[in-house]
C-alpha cells in the first residue's frame, strides 16, 4: 500500500485489461492510457508468382514475418499502421511477379515478399525471396533484420523433362526456404510460421508454388492461414487451367506461378495482403480518492495536523 502525504485517503487497486487489436487494412492504433509496452505481429504483403506460358516460372515469396514482445510505447498515443498489399499477378510472357508492399507498425517494418522469377527476368528479393525462374532465386530477409523475417526462394529444376521445360522454384516462406523444382514438378512454397497473438494459432506467410508447365505444379506453403498458391494441375499441354492461385488475404502468402501453355500467357497468382496484430498487456495500478493542493499541504504543516 503506497504512503500518501495528507489525511487518510481511500486507495483502490484496479486493472487496465489486456487489449488485442487486429488491422486488416491501414489505420491508427491508439494505445490505452497506462500502456507502456506492446506485443506485436507485423506481416507484409506477399509477392506474386511469375506469369508464364512456355518456360520456367517461379512462385512468389511470402511477406516478411516479424513478431515480438515488450516494444516500448506511450499511453494514449496514436500509432499509424500500414498494411502492405500483395503483389499483383503477372500476365505477360515471362513477366516477373510483382513484389508485395511493406507493413509498418511503430519502429517495426516487415518487407514485402519478392516476386517469382521468369525466363526473361530475374527474381525479386524481399521479406521472403521469390522462386527461381532462370536467373537465380530471390534472397529472403531483405532488408536484413534479426530475428530473420523470411527465407530464400527455391531453385529451378536442373534438367528439363520430356516436355523440354525447366520447372520453377517455390517462393520462400517465413518458416522455410522455398522448395527446389523437380524434373517434372514445380517447387513447393516454403512453409509459413504460426502465431497465437490473436488468441488462436494461425499460420502466416507461406510461399507460392513454382510453375509446373505441362507436368505437376508446386503446392503452396504449408499452413492454413498463410498458404500461397500453387499453379493449377492438369497434365495436358494447351490446357487452360494453368492459372496460378492467389496467396490468402491478410496472411502475406506468396502467389503461385502460372503453369503450362494455353494458347496465350497464363496469369500468375497475386500475393496475399499483410496484417498487423497488437496486444497491450494488462496493467495493474492503484488510485487515491483525493489529492491535496499546495495550500492544503501548507495549512497541514502549520497546524501539525497530519494523520
Amino acid at each position: 500500500m503506497p504512503r500518501l502525504i495528507g489525511a487518510a485517503q481511500a486507495v483502490t487497486s484496479a486493472t487496465q485489461n489486456a487489449v488485442t487489436t487486429t488491422f486488416n487494412s491501414s489505420g491508427t492504433l491508439t494505445t490505452a492510457a497506462r500502456t507502456v509496452s506492446i506485443d506485436y505481429l507485423v506481416v507484409a504483403g506477399g509477392g506474386a508468382g511469375c506469369g508464364q506460358y512456355t518456360l520456367t516460372a517461379g512462385g512468389g515469396g511470402a511477406g516478411g514475418f516479424r513478431t515480438g514482445t515488450g516494444l516500448s510505447v506511450t499511453g494514449s498515443t496514436g500509432y499509424p499502421i500500414t498494411i502492405g498489399a500483395g503483389g499483383a499477378g503477372a500476365y505477360a510472357f515471362g513477366s516477373v511477379g510483382a513484389a508485395g508492399s511493406n507493413s509498418v507498425f511503430s519502429s517495426i517494418t516487415s518487407g514485402g515478399g519478392g516476386g517469382g522469377g521468369g525466363s526473361e527476368v530475374g527474381t525479386i528479393n524481399g521479406g521472403s525471396g521469390g522462386g527461381e525462374g532462370q536467373h537465380g532465386a530471390g534472397v529472403g530477409n531483405t532488408p536484413p533484420v534479426s530475428p530473420s523475417q523470411g527465407n530464400n526462394g527455391g531453385a529451378k529444376s536442373s534438367a528439363p523433362a520430356t516436355d523440354g521445360i525447366l520447372k520453377g522454384g517455390g517462393g520462400g516462406g517465413a518458416g522455410a526456404v522455398g522448395g527446389n523444382a523437380g524434373t517434372n514438378s514445380g517447387g513447393n512454397g516454403g512453409a509459413g510460421t504460426a502465431s497465437s497473438i490473436s488468441g488462436s494459432s494461425v499460420t502466416y506467410a507461406g510461399g507460392g508454388g513454382g510453375g509446373g508447365q505441362s507436368n505437376t505444379p508446386g503446392s503452396y506453403g504449408i499452413g492454413a492461414g498463410g498458404a500461397g498458391g500453387g499453379g493449377d494441375g492438369g497434365a495436358a499441354a494447351n490446357d487452360s487451367s494453368g492459372i496460378g492461385e492467389a496467396g490468402t488475404a491478410n496472411t502475406g502468402g506468396g502467389g503461385g506461378a502460372a503453369s503450362k501453355y494455353s494458347g496465350g500467357s497464363n496469369a500468375s497468382g497475386s500475393g496475399g495482403s499483410g496484417i498487423v496484430i497488437t496486444k497491450e498487456p494488462a496493467v495493474n495500478f492503484t488510485t487515491a480518492s483525493t489529492m491535496w493542493d499546495l495550500r492544503v499541504v501548507f495549512r497541514k504543516i502549520v497546524e501539525d495536523d497530519w494523520v
